[in-house]
């Protein structure tokens, strides 16, 4: 190595030439004690029939295992499979449902609809016939007045006929007293 050159450089050198590098090969081939390490190293490598029938038998077991839980996976499938179905024949269900009440919704809207114009109605009687009581609360309170007035004055001309009942009755009996004691006295 008076050169100068590295491991990296003989490498890269080879890398880079083709031809030396087979040339390396062939003599390291050629050479018993390197090619029977190459074989062994070789050969720990290299699958034997032992080891490929226990890889088969691995195989096997697995795919047994994997078909095994397709065939769970199949049955659950299967089963929510199922639901859906039941899922989709209630949705139907409420579906339908649901355009039936959205139906009724609107024969009740209409209804509703009715039954406010019908309000509105009877809200504008009711503003007449308020208005109509307050008329006739009016009139009686003034009709009321005068019976009270009249009443007042039949009341005072009562008094009146009670006093002058009372003065004619007293002179009254004062006259017949006086007309008994005079006859009694006169004879």
């Amino acid at each position: 190595m008076a050169s100068g050159l590295t491991a990296s450089d003989i490498v890269r050198l080879f890398e880079e030439d083709v031809k030396a590098r087979r040339r390396l090969a062939e003599l390291l081939v050629m050479d018993e004690d390197v090619r029977l390490a190459l074989i062994n190293a070789v050969l720990r490598d290299v699958a034997t029939k032992h080891d490929l029938e226990r890889l088969r038998a691995e195989f096997r077991a697995e795919i047994g295992r994997l078909e095994s839980r397709i065939d769970k996976l199949e049955e659950r499938l299967g089963g929510v499979e199922r639901e859906l179905s039941a899922l989709r024949e209630r949705m139907t269900r409420v579906e339908g449902a649901l355009t039936q009440i959205a139906e009724r919704i609107g024969d009740l809207d209409k209804r509703i609809d009715s039954l406010d114009k019908r309000i509105d109605g009877l809200d504008k009687r009711i503003d007449a016939l308020d208005k109509r009581i307050d008329l006739l609360e009016k009139s009686m309170s003034s009709r009321l007045a005068e019976v009270d007035k009249r009443m007042d004055e039949l009341s005072k001309r009562m008094d009146y006929i009670a006093r002058m009942t009372t003065i004619l009755t007293v002179s009254v009996i004062a006259t017949l007293v006086t007309a008994i004691i005079l006859r009694l006295l006169g004879g």
